[in-house]
């Protein structure tokens, strides 16, 4: 009996020893970093237009595929997630693949932004970088990735202007925002958002953050903190980490009218799904939308579940619709290791599949169609 607490007595403190040394080098791990570098990819801006950037990525292949695709992220987080780190990059991976890329980067709204609204965003902002990568490329029409709310935004602006979109994909994208799956779409039925504009204006990162974090209370404020004590003696998994954190806390302020808006007209009264939502006094009729469509949707993502995306497929025009699931949760779709083997590789065979041969140049006379590059 007293040899048996004599060895538990040392495993303990061998145990206590062993964190012990695990935290010193993760302490110096810490104060080892300066700055992490996000977003490495090489890439140019051209196109600016208030605070709304569109950068262009240069292709890593020689002869990339003949229709590009602009990406338009959410407004709530940073586009950079897509390139946050070398080894896990969506872009880098769609760009080695073959895929011509354009993002949108949708800057940091300021108090003077404070009446933009969704016609704005969709008829405004996102219609002239449709327009101008269809001028750049001089095509007709071009391929649109949609993500999160952006994917929402795409939807709406799709089905607003078929004619200029090749092929669209969205990506962990909230139609149905009745669905009782998911705290945010509960939430968001009940949230008093005419107090929180008419008093902020221009509504901050770091209030949209608090409640974000408030959906997951323990995984996202305690567990991952808890999780990286047992790694934080890994050099390169400390600064994953401080990629991560740098990512979540780089939250843009809101506009004011835009987030009203969005939160009224979808959240509280469902008028994407139920088909009675206008923008710039036109229907959106999610039945225009006749072209080729894939959703990609992940099996644990707490803000946008998969049941708020699915409805879609039954409510477009489309006869060529396709709906892929990953069991990711809604960032790891990004920047997991099954994002770089399954998710983004998918992607880009489905868009490589569709659409090149079809791809008619603009321009008087006679049509000439251009061949994709698989």
């Amino acid at each position: 009996m007293l040899s048996y607490y004599y060895d538990l007595q040392k495993r303990m403190i061998q145990e206590n020893l062993n964190m012990s040394r695990k935290f010193v080098q993760g302490i110096a791990n810490m104060m080892a970093i300066e700055e992490v570098e996000v977003s490495t990819t090489p890439k140019e801006v051209v196109y600016e237009e208030d605070k709304m950037k569109i950068y262009h990525y240069y292709p890593l292949v020689k002869k990339p595929h003949s229709i590009p695709v602009l990406v338009i992220y959410a407004l709530v987080n940073r586009q950079y997630v897509l390139d946050l780190q070398e080894d896990r990059s969506t872009i880098k991976n769609w760009l080695e693949a073959g895929l011509d890329v354009y993002v949108v980067d949708w800057g940091y709204p300021d108090h003077t932004d404070k009446y933009l609204t969704m016609e704005d965003y969709i008829e405004g902002y996102i219609h002239n970088a449709v327009n101008f990568v269809r001028k750049r490329h001089n095509l007709e029409k071009i391929n649109l990735l949609g993500i999160c709310q952006g994917g929402t935004m795409s939807v709406i602006y799709t089905a607003l202007h078929p004619e200029n979109i090749q092929n669209l994909v969205t990506m962990v994208m909230p139609y149905d925002f009745h669905t009782n799956d998911g705290l945010l779409m509960i939430w968001g039925r009940y949230l008093n958002i005419d107090n929180i504009v008419d008093y902020f204006g221009t509504v901050p990162g770091y209030f949209m953050n608090y409640g974000f974090n408030l959906l997951k209370p323990f995984q996202l404020n305690l567990d991952k903190y808890i999780n990286f004590v047992e790694t934080m003696d890994d050099p390169e998994a400390v600064k994953d980490f401080v990629r991560m954190e740098k990512w979540i806390y780089d939250s843009p302020d809101q506009a004011g009218e835009m987030l009203r808006e969005f939160i009224t007209k979808l959240y509280k009264e469902n008028r994407l799904a139920k088909g009675t939502l206008e923008v710039a006094g036109k229907k959106v009729d999610v039945k225009n939308i006749t072209m080729p469509f894939l959703a990609v949707i992940g099996t644990y993502d707490h803000l946008v579940p998969p049941a708020a995306t699915r409805p879609i497929m039954e409510a477009i025009g489309s006869t060529d619709k396709t709906l892929l699931e990953f069991n990711t949760g809604h960032i790891g779709i990004f920047v997991s290791s099954k994002s770089q083997k399954e998710v983004a590789p998918a992607i880009t065979n489905w868009i490589k599949e569709r659409g090149g041969q079809t791809a008619v140049r603009k321009g008087t006379g006679a049509k000439k169609t251009a061949t994709a590059t698989k």
